[in-house]
């Protein structure tokens, strides 16, 4: 007769998982999952319209804006400028998160501010791109920008362009928000009574999973 397994050993207790992952973090793994299908669906169906079209706007000529300098002839200098704030942001969120792991508060404090700093430059950046899209008067229903054979374009570029990032933006947002509270919870040395900085952790995948979706972003819009 088998015997009964201790209530402390069960998967469900004690914030153990099946997967030997803690609890949490194996939350925060299927809230990534399902918000990967989100944006896997809008990709899909904005390659599924964008080559299906006989022709497109071309990305070289519509994001050749740049701050202060205005047009430039180095097409997305500019969007690739908001690419590498996000990347670099992405790399002070590991070190933030080594830092937990070694117990070192200040470390994390200093590495999460550097963090926040990415996010939000990153949001005022596309901040600017759409206030300056705007004014030129692209919109969703609006697309001022004629196909690459001068053909006049259909407004599917511009209200996907604008949904998709706008969505993306707005996991930015939640994410800059997110660190923020875990800076807090840092100052105020939550972390080191919990004996852990596993919610540092978890905020780290849900700042590298929106890196990750900006690659997949910036390639659809930008690159083709």
């Amino acid at each position: 007769m088998a015997q009964a397994v201790p209530a402390n050993q069960k998967w469900w207790g004690g914030g153990r998982s099946p997967f030997h992952v803690e609890y949490g973090k194996l939350m925060m793994w299927y809230f990534l999952m399902s918000d990967a299908f989100t944006f896997g669906a809008f990709l899909i169906a904005y390659g599924t319209i964008r080559f299906s079209s006989n022709s497109w706007p071309d990305p070289n000529n519509v994001f050749r804006a740049f701050p202060v300098i205005g047009e430039m002839h180095v097409p997305l200098a500019f969007v690739s400028l908001m690419t590498f704030i996000l990347i670099m942001s992405s790399v002070t969120m590991v070190l933030a998160v080594a830092s937990g792991h070694e117990m070192d508060r200040k470390g994390v404090m200093k590495w999460m501010a550097w963090t926040i700093l990415g996010g939000i430059a990153f949001l005022s950046c596309q901040a600017w791109e759409w206030t300056h899209m705007f004014h030129e008067g692209a919109w969703w229903g609006r697309n001022p920008f004629q196909n690459i054979d001068g053909t006049v374009s259909s407004t599917n570029f511009t209200n996907f362009f604008f949904t998709i990032t706008g969505f993306h933006g707005f996991h930015v947002f939640s994410g800059v928000i997110i660190n923020i509270i875990m800076l807090i919870m840092t100052w105020r040395g939550v972390f080191d009574r919990r004996g852990h900085y596993l919610m540092i952790e978890k905020a780290g995948l849900y700042w590298h999973f929106v890196d990750l979706v900006w690659v997949f972003v910036f390639t659809c819009f930008y690159l083709f």
